[in-house]
């Protein structure tokens, strides 16, 4: 059976922090805030979580790394006229 979540307001979580760090770290997140909402999670939790973003690579450097390869695309000529050119105001173009 699941328990039901508690959501602190931020005077019970001022009030009641020692209790309210206690509580993340025995059952988990715990939530404050309904309309601004805060979770307070355990140093291991938050650890775990940031350590995969911190070990990917930056985007550009991968799609470097895993674009296609044999593939030959036409690109085309910025100077070609009679071009449309996209997202062109058409009383300024």
């Amino acid at each position: 059976m699941a328990l039901q979540e508690k959501i602190w307001t931020v005077a019970e979580a001022k009030a009641r922090l020692s209790e309210l760090l206690r509580l993340a770290d025995d059952e988990g997140p715990q939530r404050i805030g309904l309309r601004r909402s805060f979770i307070v999670v355990p140093a291991d939790v938050w650890d775990g979580l940031t350590a995969a973003q911190e070990t990917r690579p930056p985007m550009g450097r991968w799609l470097l790394e895993n674009m296609p390869r044999g593939v030959e695309l036409e690109a085309p000529s910025r100077a070609e006229a009679g071009r449309a050119i996209p997202f062109a105001d058409d009383a300024g173009a």
